[in-house]
């Protein structure tokens, strides 16, 4: 694994957990964090020891939005603060959030936030598109944009309304206040909320839940397909991605344990791992920036 500078890091059972570790600075988001988070998870889809991933935060703060003092009025004027290494294309400097995102968007294992604070700006957007979203009963969110001047990132504008619906993406959007916990669980934003003793067991009881007796190529396959399919315009889209993907794994070792561990009454033990063995040509055409 790489060494984290942002993050604490540890393996538990299969689980990796990644804390953001500055809580002087509200964890606040930079360029070196989103750098972090990209080699975060090629880091956990390399490693087959690695079911599931954890992300959350110490102190009072998930992550409170990007760091506002270093560069102050300019943090957003990228003409003004270029930092070498960001993505331009055509006059286009890609946003940072959004590379991390993407990166989330593309993991191969179960992603979970567990948000023990405050989750601002891009606090909020990097977790829309993980798995599942646990809170802790003192968890704040704010989709703050508008009140900064500035307009949604981090490709919230498409997984946000899938999340909670359209009315209630605008609302957060158009105001951008900040709200409690017990609204972003009945906006269906977080799935369960927890006192903040609880928040991390219970992310882990469910990363164990959702990976112990299935295939990991599986899992990972499911993930994509998921995902990706939320943008679909037809069913038949699935069905094409769906037979292809049964060609493929219909062919495994995994089948054959999955089928024989089933006919003997015992649990499974998959031979395929994700590293080697995921069908990355399924989701070859996957758009680029231009």
């Amino acid at each position: 694994m790489p060494d984290f500078t942002m993050f604490d890091f540890k393996i538990t059972d299969g689980v990796a957990i990644a804390t953001f570790n500055r809580p002087d600075k509200m964890n606040t988001f930079t360029p070196v964090v989103m750098r972090e988070m990209i080699e975060l998870f090629d880091a956990t889809d390399a490693d087959d020891k690695v079911r599931a991933v954890i992300i959350t935060g110490s102190g009072r703060a998930f992550c409170a939005g990007a760091e506002l003092g270093i560069a102050g009025a300019d943090t957003f004027n990228y003409n003004k603060r270029a930092s070498g290494d960001e993505i331009i294309s055509n006059g286009i400097r890609r946003d940072g959030g959004g590379r991390a995102v993407l990166r989330i968007f593309r993991s191969l294992k179960p992603v979970i936030a567990a948000v023990n604070g405050a989750a601002v700006g891009v606090g909020a957007t990097m977790q829309l598109p993980m798995d599942f979203r646990l809170a802790s009963t003192n968890a704040k969110f704010g989709f703050v944009f508008s009140r900064r001047g500035i307009t949604p990132e981090a490709c919230s504008s498409w997984f946000l309304p899938r999340l909670v619906g359209i009315p209630t993406a605008l609302d957060w959007t158009y105001s951008g206040r900040v709200f409690d916990a017990n609204e972003a669980k009945a906006s269906g934003l977080v799935q369960s909320l927890h006192e903040p003793d609880a928040l991390l067991p219970a992310a882990l009881e469910l990363a164990h839940k959702v990976t112990e007796k299935s295939a990991p190529v599986s899992v990972a396959i499911a993930r994509q397909m998921m995902w990706r399919m939320m943008g679909a315009e037809h069913p038949m889209d699935a069905h094409k991605i769906d037979s292809r993907a049964l060609q493929i794994r219909g062919q495994s070792s995994d089948v054959k344990e999955g089928i024989e561990s089933f006919m003997q009454k015992r649990d499974p033990n998959f031979p395929n791992g994700v590293a080697g063995d995921f069908p990355a040509k399924l989701f070859a055409d996957e758009p680029e920036f231009e």
